[in-house]
């Protein structure tokens, strides 16, 4: 049967128009940010092919826009891994700066350590800490049906905050006025994979983890009953499956890969822990997830196409009179239309529970 044929037909029209949805937000984002330049007196088609040699004219464009991706592979696989099972967790934010700050300490702390040692420590550390703090909102989403958007949302701001205060008074880095603890270990750093650019070995752990979450997705019985709860939570507890224990879990998981993306950008490019540590990955990941569609390749592409616009957007207007508020518009946009599917989702997700 041809392929034109397949999509004559109801389900073939259904998954073709299933793989064009995804393209919906950006089309719409990239016609928004083209009418915005044209009001500016800029030619769109200019400044996009600007953007596109920017993030990947050259061996060190290229090394930078995957530098960028690698932290937002991780939230929006963390993202990714919590919606699967039904479960909308926003708050990867936090568990960036907690499980950031929590490899930070360990790497500065326990520096007389070889780095065989030390490193996996580090990282471990940030995913532990990362878990942990998705533990409450997972308990009281699936024992009290708390809403996990509200008590995720209002941890990031505690997380911030708390780490802040940590990085400020006990771990501020002896004789230094800026918020930010010692450094790490030379021990404690993660390799670099294309020096002198920042792209790391934290880009390897990323994709590895793209590859184990495709595999659990369509390999195992976990990933299969968490499909199965995410979509229709009644049926999968009409099936036998402990949903509420099953949220717990993704959240859980969830958490510990937000915690390794913290610890990832601690010892991959920061070298220790500052105020402000994250520019929002965890919100973008958010927009990542929902563009991937929950798929390993989507996630990939959707946080390359991130990378490529916070890359290309920091060196953009130094070869143009293009402005860089141009390149926020433009990602906001994406966002705002991608994370628009996330009401959707809610709304779908209510109806069948």
């Amino acid at each position: 049967m041809s392929g034109q044929a397949v999509a004559t037909t109801p389900a073939g029209r259904s998954a073709f128009l299933g793989m064009l949805e995804p393209l919906g937000p950006l089309v719409a984002a990239f016609v928004v940010a083209g009418l915005v330049l044209l009001a500016a007196g800029h030619n769109p088609l200019e400044v996009y092919g600007l953007l596109a040699t920017e993030a990947f004219g050259s061996s060190r464009r290229i090394a930078a826009t995957l530098s960028a991706a690698t932290p937002l592979i991780l939230t929006g696989l963390a993202t990714a891994v919590a919606f699967r099972a039904g479960a909308f967790n926003v708050g990867v934010e936090g568990c960036i700066f907690v499980g950031g700050l929590a490899a930070a300490t360990v790497g500065f702390t326990f520096a007389g350590l070889p780095a065989a040692l030390l490193l996996p420590l580090a990282l471990l550390a940030g995913v532990v800490v990362g878990s942990l703090w998705m533990l409450t909102p997972g308990v009281l989403k699936a024992r009290l049906d708390v809403d996990e958007v509200v008590s995720t949302l209002m941890l990031n701001f505690i997380a911030i905050s708390l780490t802040a205060w940590l990085v400020n008074g006990p771990l501020l880095a002896p004789g230094s006025a800026n918020s930010a603890t010692p450094m790490i270990a030379d021990a404690a750093r993660l390799p670099k994979l294309m020096p002198p650019s920042t792209l790391n070995a934290g880009f390897l752990i990323a994709i590895a983890l793209l590859g184990l979450y495709a595999l659990w997705g369509s390999r195992t019985a976990l990933g299969f009953e968490t499909r199965l709860a995410g979509m229709n939570p009644r049926f999968a507890i009409a099936s036998g499956i402990d949903v509420p224990m099953l949220v717990i879990k993704m959240m859980l998981l969830s958490g510990a890969i937000g915690g390794l993306a913290g610890g990832i950008h601690a010892l991959g490019n920061v070298g220790r822990f500052v105020a402000g540590f994250s520019p929002g990955y965890g919100f973008t990941g958010i927009a990542v997830a929902l563009l991937g569609r929950g798929s390993a390749l989507g996630i990939f592409l959707a946080a390359l196409l991130f990378g490529a616009l916070a890359n290309a957007g920091a060196t953009i207007q130094f070869f143009s009179d293009v402005p860089i508020e141009i390149v926020d518009i433009l990602q906001g946009t994406v966002m705002v239309f991608a994370v628009a599917q996330l009401g959707r989702l809610i709304v779908r997700r209510r109806r069948a529970a």
